[in-house]
């Protein structure tokens, strides 16, 4: 099967590292224009230097005002969002500051709602387009110390449920995936205490993690026209750890 997105132009968040920066290379070898969004400089500089035709923007998502100042002129361009950037913090109950809640749901959240309200007018208008959210595991299950940022997933899942609904008349599809750990510089450091990780690989059925071109190619999955007509949908890609007792 050979994912082709003639014309089409895609917005990606969280662009500079991880998943997001693999996501824009899958499309940018696709022929799509890609615009990648991220709030590090160095980061988009690099990018750039690999993938000359992509566009780049440096932006604070946290900023509901300066994003909608923007990314309201690109809306009538975008054919495809790719909601990617995330903050991610650990903390266990009781020790929850107020400041890590905000930081968390100002990315994850609001900045999601704001992205795709300034974006999709334009589909609207071309009655056509595809959104993928990335959502996590922890969206979908409990996982100590997760409990903030799991908490912003699972909001993350209803919401793409919730657009599915309300975007479906206008030809738009938006469906999230729900990746389990994968093997980002970020998550190498995470995991990399041996207790912890041998402790999630017990529990993965496939026994090991994901590695970002996996996860981006089941992104562009969804964002092609050869996933119609999924739409709504929360997408594990877990190994299996969903089908198992945590």
């Amino acid at each position: 099967m050979t994912l082709e997105f003639p014309g089409q132009t895609a917005l990606v968040t969280g662009a500079g590292r991880g998943i997001g920066r693999e996501i824009v290379r899958q499309l940018a070898t696709r022929n799509v224009k890609v615009i990648a969004i991220c709030r590090t400089c160095t980061d988009l500089d690099s990018l750039k230097k690999e993938l000359p035709n992509i566009e780049t923007i440096a932006l604070d998502l946290r900023d509901w005002n300066q994003t909608r100042k923007t990314l309201e002129p690109f809306s009538e361009q975008i054919d495809m969002i790719v909601n990617n950037a995330a903050y991610a913090k650990c903390t266990p109950l009781g020790e929850i500051t107020e400041q890590e809640c905000d930081d968390h749901y100002s990315l994850n959240v609001k900045a999601i709602i704001n992205v795709t309200q300034c974006v999709t007018n334009g589909m609207k208008q071309k009655r056509s387009g595809s959104i993928v959210n990335v959502s996590s595991l922890a969206g979908l299950v409990g996982l100590k110390d997760h409990l903030v940022y799991g908490s912003t997933k699972a909001a993350v899942d209803l919401m793409t449920k919730i657009m599915a609904l309300e975007l479906g008349p206008y030809n738009i599809r938006v469906n999230s995936i729900n990746p389990g750990v994968t093997n980002t510089e970020m998550a190498k450091v995470g995991w990399s205490d041996p207790k912890r990780r041998d402790w999630m690989l017990s529990r993965c059925p496939l026994g090991r993690f994901n590695e970002p071109e996996e996860v981006a190619k089941a992104i562009l999955f969804l964002l092609s026209k050869q996933s119609e007509p999924i739409n709504g949908i929360n997408l594990p890609i877990d190994g299996g750890i969903c089908t198992t007792k945590m």
